[in-house]
């Protein structure tokens, strides 16, 4: 029998022990632990998961989109010309190689012609230029005196003579589907000052930036001068309609006191000049005709990184610094989201603004008031991004007469753009040959895999705020699918097609992008799929096949 003594003492033994024992417990744990996370760290460089989920599934999108285009372009002359266009529009393709494949004699002799040519026609600007490009091409005097900008007795910082039919044009400056032609009409051509001014108004921007009236008139004016009247689409009213429809946008209940008014701000600013002093030619037509643009900016968003220059120097102007009474910290501020938001509105980066929407769709955070959560500048940005992008993708998504008006308008830019490369002896682009273009065809085209998959997406992450808009898209798809002709008609078509199908043979299903976040087609084991569930969840990104349209029956039924 122990003493009391000693079993005092046998029992403290026995605890230290249990507690060494316990303590090698969790050592061996915490040495396992270790060793799994050393595991991770290991995979994830071999994975190279230093790219971000957007990126890796922007690159599943593009490789959806191809497969979905490829079978397009099998399937007739028109299928294929829409699919191109498409492909060499909206997929960045800035790290693809070309193969080089045998060219007829005939072809390539005239292809060296129209290089000669081209440069020079180059030479020939670079001596009438002389010296470095230090100027920023496009900017040029435009005179406005007091009289013509002063604003004080013009009720919309105009002058007009319909001032009542304006005023009524404009009670819609809050409603999707503003008549932005006949706002034109009425404001003698000065849509977007006429435009912008009332937005300003409407959110007392003027007041709370202590934007003086007449500097913001003038500065408008000066800026519209900088739109080119005579290129059929990009022009003024073009830059008035993503304008206002940004400032729809911006409204929408989810969002609702989500963005400061210096990003307000900076998103109306940026949509007003995304486009100024555009030549009515894509970024690929000035690369390939080796432009004084092109060379600026070494071929990469040539218009869109113009488009910035042209507007911020327009505020160095006589009395056009309308940002003048911002602190430094806000104009810098400022600077930086335009340029953001403009450099975005590059078609070559639609593949990624979708990706990075999808993703923000999918781990979207909501306030108990079913208001977007957006705590930090980086989400804020992403979605002004992408709001401007939709707003410059919103033509289909408007009353039928207009989009019918803005698909005339755009049709007409490309066919300017296609006689002019038939006259340089060039390829002619995608869609720009007047002689064999289907009209009908790239707008099915262009809503099915363009813009119904990004409106689809922002529905989703202002649900239910935009889904009147999708209604009017999906109606104005099936118009134009239901207008598609049944035989070849000129002028579009003379030929039949190569494969034997006329212009009203099958064309492709609709199809939608939905994401999940699930990796059910993935193997447990592989490291792929166990790493990077969010990413390949893009895999099952499901291409939902609606039943075309048009079988060769009667067109009309929709």
């Amino acid at each position: 029998m122990f003493q009391n003594g000693s079993h005092r003492e046998w029992s403290e033994l026995t605890k230290c022990v249990k507690y060494a024992t316990a303590d090698e417990s969790y050592q061996k744990l915490a040495m396992e632990t270790m060793e799994e996370l050393d595991w991770c760290l290991d995979q994830l460089e071999t994975i190279q998961t230093y790219r971000s989920v957007s990126d890796m599934a922007s690159n599943k999108f593009k490789r959806m989109l191809n497969r979905e285009l490829s079978h397009l372009s099998e399937m007739s002359r028109s299928g294929n010309q829409v699919s191109e266009y498409i492909s060499n529009t909206f997929l960045d393709k800035q790290n693809e190689l070309e193969v080089p494949c045998p060219v007829p004699k005939s072809r390539e002799r005239k292809r060296r012609q129209g290089q000669q040519q081209q440069q020079q026609q180059q030479q020939q600007q670079q001596q009438q230029q002389g010296g470095m490009m230090t100027h920023i091409s496009g900017v040029r005097k435009v005179s406005h005196t007091p009289s013509i900008s002063g604003s004080s007795c013009n009720r919309f910082g105009v002058k007009t003579d319909q001032e009542e039919l304006l005023s009524k044009d404009l009670e819609d400056i809050n409603r999707w589907g503003l008549n932005i032609f006949k706002v034109a009409e009425h404001s003698h051509n000065r849509p977007l000052t006429c435009i912008m001014y009332t937005i300003f108004q409407e959110r007392d921007l003027m007041r709370t930036f202590h934007i003086p009236k007449d500097t913001f008139v003038t500065f408008m004016l000066t800026l519209e001068d900088h739109y080119h009247s005579d290129v059929a689409y990009h022009n003024s009213l073009h830059a008035a309609d993503v304008a206002q429809s940004t400032h729809i946008l911006l409204s929408t209940p989810a969002l609702d006191a989500v963005f400061t008014d210096l990003e307000i701000l900076a998103a109306i600013f940026a949509a007003a000049i995304h486009d100024v002093d555009h030549p009515g030619v894509s970024n690929q037509f000035l690369i390939n005709t080796n432009s004084e643009l092109a060379l600026m900016y070494n071929d990469e968003s040539v218009l869109e990184n113009h488009h910035l220059a042209v507007g911020f120097k327009l505020l160095q102007e006589d009395n056009c610094d309308i940002f003048q009474n911002l602190t430094k910290k806000q104009r810098q501020t400022l600077r930086r989201m335009v340029i953001d938001m403009v450099l975005a509105t590059d078609m070559s980066k639609h593949m990624s603004l979708l990706a990075d929407l999808k993703t923000m769709v999918e781990t979207k955070k909501v306030t108990s008031s079913g208001v977007l959560l957006l705590d930090n500048y980086t989400d804020r940005m992403q979605v002004l991004r992408n709001m401007v992008h939709c707003a410059d993708l919103s033509n289909p998504t408007k009353p039928l007469d207009l989009y019918q008006q803005w698909t005339n308008r755009i049709m007409d830019e490309f066919f300017h753009q296609g006689d002019r490369e038939r006259e340089r002896g060039m390829e002619i682009s995608p869609m720009c040959d007047k002689h064999t273009a289907s009209v009908e065809r790239t707008q099915v085209g262009f809503i099915d895999y363009i813009v119904h998959p990004l409106w689809e997406t922002w529905a989703d992450l202002v649900h239910p705020d935009a889904q009147d808009i999708l209604d009017m898209l999906e109606d104005n798809r099936n118009w134009y699918q239901s207008m598609i002709p049944q035989s070849p008609s000129p002028p579009f078509y003379t030929e039949g097609s190569p494969d034997g199908e006329g212009e009203g043979g099958p064309v492709t299903s609709k199809f939608q992008f939905e994401l999940t976040l699930d990796d059910e087609d993935e193997q447990v084991g592989d490291v792929e799929g166990g790493m990077m569930e969010t990413t390949d969840g893009c895999d099952n990104l499901t291409l939902q096949s609606h039943p075309s349209d048009d079988d060769g029956d009667s067109p009309a039924e929709t």
